[in-house]
């Protein structure tokens, strides 16, 4: 279930969002990561990942996820749950920082590896420009988020 902008609104200001971050790996190790188009994390590498809507199972909003974010349908029962993370940013997709609610996120971070020559097709709604990151070079760069850091 999608909230109208008025009532999305008052539920960024109001409480925490949960959300599932996917953490998708090749088999080398190499992590896929989007350069963020909309707030918060606008301007950031971040891994790919969404909401969780009200009255949707955490399988159902894998299945979702995956889809929509990576152009391809995985099982939730195929990644392993590295654990429970709290995202908080100063802006908001409503203002920049200081102009309007700030946002927290309760994020399920999943990693998910991917077979030996999968082929990905994720969107651009909210990545301007998808690419395959070392580990080594992902953990030290300031280009990516620290939020997404913080998975490895």
């Amino acid at each position: 279930m999608w909230l109208d902008l008025p009532t999305f609104n008052t539920v960024v200001m109001s409480t925490p969002l949960v959300a599932i971050d996917l953490i998708v790996r090749k088999p080398n190790g190499d992590t896929l990561l989007g350069l963020r188009i909309n707030r918060p994390a606008y301007g950031f590498w971040f891994v790919p990942g969404g909401r969780i809507q009200k009255n949707e199972t955490l399988d159902d909003a894998f299945r979702r996820l995956t889809h929509e974010e990576l152009g391809h349908t995985f099982e939730r029962a195929d990644a392993q749950l590295l654990g429970v993370f709290e995202h908080f940013y100063d802006d908001s997709i409503f203002a920049n920082a200081g102009n309007g609610p700030d946002t927290h996120y309760v994020v399920l971070g999943y990693c998910l590896t991917l077979a030996e020559n999968q082929v990905l097709e994720p969107p651009t709604e909210q990545h301007r420009h998808y690419r395959w990151w070392p580990l080594d070079e992902l953990r030290y760069s300031p280009r990516v988020h620290e939020n997404t850091r913080a998975y490895f």
